[in-house]
């Protein structure tokens, strides 16, 4: 008996292993083998006329000002920096740039404060807009139509006192960056473009290549890997997010303005080599006629911010060099060298996300999991309903009570609750390393020691499910032999026995595609 029930507990996991590998799409980056070297360490900005009017961070005092910006259907505030002189006027015939937003909300009162206000203080008017949000949510945004709402800002800050509205820019991080070279491409008066952190590939690479490196950061096994292209290919659950695939490539083969490209190298959430490397690709597509300088900053974030006195604030470097940069047109442009700063380290290549085949529907995997539990509470519920009705109206039924075979209760029990507690495992799990992710901690503990845990878990499961099988085949041979044996013997012990058996198997199933069951498959 202990024989055969590990037997068919081991064709379980293999069954489930194949499932897994068969379901869906491996995850094998490419290295990346050819890394970028900058001319020098120094990131300060040449090419600077010695007769031209540049001022330094701190130069000048700052006046704030709230400002109503009209946009088609929709009205923003932002928050406009200028730079003073001695009499308290704003300076006159000085740059501009208009901040762009990353991802999620953006409040002018809260984003971008220190680099806007050191700009201003270096003698650029900045104008930093509340990002538009009734059209912008998780599941849709349109990323064409954004740049038309940060062009109206571009032509009021082209009308302020002071500001020379042939030397407007715009500055954009992160997400921004994608929105950014749209604006210059159907505005070429934009003076110049400055992409902070910037993906340059898709969104849906750009995510597949930060979740690789988050979980690599935190040190998960290999088998975790699988779920990448898994999760970030798919179409997610409820449809939308066609944003996901969006190419600004195309929007920066038409860029005609100079390109000041930042990167943090302490920033894992990007291709902080690729994305240099495909902008200035890109941009020379049509001709050299958007030069692009590249900066590294030492130890700096995703928002260029470094650790100071125990808080984050920009790199002191970032805004002298956006500043002088700023100011120094047109000779600043293309002086060298191009690129500079820390050397980058960028592991592995952003590139395109496999699709998942069986799965790729979003709506197929969280339905497999709902219909799943939901059979496994079917049958207990039908049983326990039929029970309460023999006792409680037909208290002189002479029907006889449901049965299943002897030991297949108890089989079915560990069956269905080993699923539920493996899959609720595995979620708990992927939560817990996605926190220490982004918290760019390392936990062994709960990374390495945790994924013991779901995969001892799915092994408990797969032995009951191997020991419903033996239940089975050993009534029916009593069967065979003349006794009077059943599977299952009356309505509810059949609902029970084969609801229990489809939603643990689809829950198997979903356990297999997300990684639990693998074998070197």
């Amino acid at each position: 008996m202990v024989f055969r029930t590990i037997a068919t507990t081991a064709a379980i996991l293999v069954g489930l292993a194949l499932t897994g590998a068969v379901a869906g799409p491996q995850w094998d980056p490419v290295p990346v083998t050819d890394h970028l070297v900058p001319a020098t360490t120094d990131t300060t900005i040449g090419g600077v006329d010695p007769d031209a009017d540049i001022g330094t961070v701190g130069e000048f005092e700052v006046r704030e000002t709230t400002v109503t910006i009209p946009l088609d259907g929709a009205v923003v505030q932002g928050l406009l920096r200028q730079p003073l002189g001695e009499d308290g006027a704003p300076l006159h015939d000085r740059p501009g740039v208009v901040y762009v937003h990353g991802a999620g909300t953006g409040k002018s009162t809260v984003a971008f404060i220190e680099s806007a206000t050191a700009l201003a203080s270096a003698g650029v008017v900045t104008l930093v807009p509340d990002k538009r949000l009734d059209t912008y949510t998780t599941r849709d945004r349109d990323y064409v139509a954004m740049a038309g709402d940060y062009e109206r800002s571009v032509q009021l800050l082209r009308t302020v006192d002071g500001v020379d509205p042939d030397e407007v820019g715009v500055y954009g991080e992160s997400e921004g960056t994608w929105i950014v070279p749209v604006m210059q491409a159907q505005d070429p008066t934009i003076a110049f473009t400055i992409l902070v952190s910037a993906p340059v590939v898709p969104p849906r690479q750009q995510a597949a290549f930060a979740v690789d490196s988050y979980l690599r950061n935190t040190g998960v096994p290999e088998q975790v890997f699988r779920a990448i292209p898994r999760a970030v290919g798919m179409q997610l659950p409820g449809g939308g997010f066609q944003y996901a695939d969006f190419d600004v490539r195309p929007w920066l083969e038409k860029q005609t303005a100079p390109v000041l490209v930042v990167y943090g190298t302490a920033d894992p959430s990007m291709p902080i080599e690729q994305g240099a490397r495909q902008v200035i690709a890109d941009t020379s597509v049509n001709g050299d006629q958007a030069p692009v300088t590249v900066r590294y900053y030492q130890g700096a974030n995703h928002g260029i911010n470094v650790p100071q006195d125990g808080e984050l604030h920009v790199h002191p470097d970032f805004a002298r060099d956006v500043a002088t940069w700023v100011q120094g047109m047109p000779g600043t442009a293309a002086a060298p060298p191009r690129i500079a700063g820390d050397t980058p380290n960028q592991l592995y290549l952003a590139s395109a996300v496999p699709q998942p085949r069986w799965w790729g529907n979003g709506d197929i995997v969280v339905g497999a999991v709902i219909v799943g539990i939901g059979l496994l509470v079917l049958g207990p519920l039908v049983w326990s309903a039929h029970a309460l009705v023999r006792r409680v109206v037909l208290r002189r039924s002479t029907t006889t009570a449901p049965r299943l075979a002897r030991g297949l209760r108890s089989s079915l029990l560990g069956l269905g609750l080993g699923t539920v507690a493996t899959m609720a495992a595995l979620v708990f799990y992927l939560l817990s390393v996605a926190r220490l992710a982004l918290d760019y901690q390392r936990d062994d503990l709960v990374v390495q020691g945790g994924w013991i845990v779901v995969r001892l878990l799915g092994v408990a499961t797969a032995v009951a499910g191997a020991l419903v099988i033996r239940r089975v085949a050993d009534a029916r041979a009593e069967r065979r032999g003349g006794a009077d044996v059943a599977v299952a013997r009356g309505w509810p012990a059949v609902v029970t026995f084969w609801a229990t058996l489809a939603g643990a198997l689809l829950l198997l199933c979903t356990l297999a595609y997300w990684g639990v069951y693998q074998l070197g498959i």
